[in-house]
């Protein structure tokens, strides 16, 4: 395999765990992550900078295509611009809620979740971090440069961003107002730039509430060597039972 130059590759030596501590590790970090809502009630509570710094720090080492790392994380404390977000993102929440954007079956679906277009916690949080994709990025001379996989792998990033607020007992939602081209103009980000998730980030209210869900089985989400003309059950498909 042709090596690039300017990837000079390097010894990787992962330690080794024993079995018995890295199914430890591994029950105590779902026990963990399996505490974590998404939370729409926050308090004003200061958070400190370096704790964001550090999340998105943790999100930057997702994997990604071709290690173009197509993200750009926004963070916004400013109080004038989260009240402009807010005002943005409400008029589009109000046409999608009572303007017919959403279908039925959508709106039947969130019912349950106690949602609507109000969104007060947008200025109430101490940040706001809006994600953007990056469609392509630029070679030195300024040519665009083609990124892969650009949605995989912000959503990874994503993930891990979550991941590294709730390790610190932050909360956050993951907000997709929809269209959200207003986040691009009020940030001034360039049109190479698409919102992405829009992040609101802070402690949980002292009366903040969350709808009791419960998640998926192991086995509605996981399947083991399944084959093709198999049900999940192991029993064929064709009708034929012979």
């Amino acid at each position: 395999m042709a090596k690039d130059s300017r990837f000079p590759f390097v010894p990787y030596r992962p330690a080794r765990i024993a079995p018995d501590e890295a199914l430890g590790r591994g029950r105590a970090f779902l026990q963990h992550m399996d505490a974590r809502r998404s939370v729409r009630q926050f308090s004003d509570e200061p958070v400190p900078r370096e704790a964001i710094e550090l999340a998105i720090r943790t999100a930057s080492t997702a994997p990604s295509g071709a290690h173009r790392q197509p993200w750009r994380f926004v963070v916004v404390d400013d109080p004038e611009l989260k009240h402009r977000i807010r005002m943005a993102a409400e008029q589009e929440e109000r046409q999608s809620y009572e303007g017919g954007r959403m279908s039925d079956e959508w709106l039947e679906a969130l019912a349950p979740l106690g949602t609507d277009w109000h969104k007060p916690y947008l200025e109430t949080v101490p940040y706001l971090v809006v994600v953007f994709e990056e469609v392509h990025g630029h070679h030195p001379d300024g040519r665009p440069r083609k990124n892969f996989y650009v949605r995989e792998s912000v959503g990874l990033a994503c993930g891990l961003f979550v991941a590294a607020l709730h390790t610190m007992g932050l909360c956050t939602l993951t907000h997709t107002p929809s269209p959200m081209g207003f986040l691009r103009e009020i940030l001034g980000r360039p049109k190479h730039e698409r919102p992405y998730i829009l992040f609101p980030v802070g402690y949980a209210a002292a009366d903040a509430e969350v709808p009791e869900l419960k998640r998926k089985s192991l086995d509605e989400v996981m399947l083991w060597n399944p084959r093709a003309g198999e049900s999940e059950t192991g029993e064929s498909e064709t009708g034929d039972h012979t």
